[in-house]
């Protein structure tokens, strides 16, 4: 919710792909994604460090970051029935409705980190540049974006969920 990550980058991500010190992930080379950096701020590194320790009591048989009850690597669909599963009991997901805003799916994830740093005012490229869209060649900005400005600009318009 708070990277603006695909499914399946999410699953590919390895423990040894977190940068504590700088908050942030490198993913894996993937078609669809021009950067390999996303940024965490300190909420969601409460939760990662939390994370850890129920998954180390799932005994991982692999290096995956989320793994399954049976200590394997998490897949597509199993992220896709936990979101829904937990929408569907807070009320945020009706899997009935012919209505897509009654849905609430990992991609809505996607869609809500992308509506809240556009309303909180972050720039376009920045936003382009974290959700790792496909550049356009009108905008060669894109290049030149600097790290440390990026993960600033990114920490001060994420929101905080209030998370413990």
């Amino acid at each position: 919710m708070k990277t603006g990550i695909r499914r399946g980058e999410l699953i590919s991500i390895d423990v040894q792909d977190i940068n504590w010190e700088e908050q942030s992930i490198i993913l894996k080379p993937k078609a669809k994604r021009t950067n390999r950096i996303v940024f965490f701020d300190d909420e969601t590194a409460r939760i990662l460090k939390k994370w850890l320790k129920v998954r180390e009591k799932l005994n991982p048989k692999t290096d995956a970051l989320f793994v399954n009850e049976r200590g394997g690597r998490l897949n597509r669909n199993g992220v896709y029935t936990a979101v829904t599963k937990w929408a569907a009991m807070l009320g945020f997901h009706n899997p009935n409705s012919q209505n897509p805003m009654d849905k609430f799916t990992p991609h809505t994830c996607r869609h809500c980190f992308t509506t809240w740093l556009r309303k909180s005012g972050m720039r376009r490229e920045f936003i382009q540049e974290l959700r790792g869209d496909a550049r356009r060649e009108a905008i060669d900005i894109y290049d030149h974006i600097d790290k440390d400005e990026l993960r600033r600009a990114y920490l001060s318009h994420i929101p905080k969920l209030g998370v413990e």
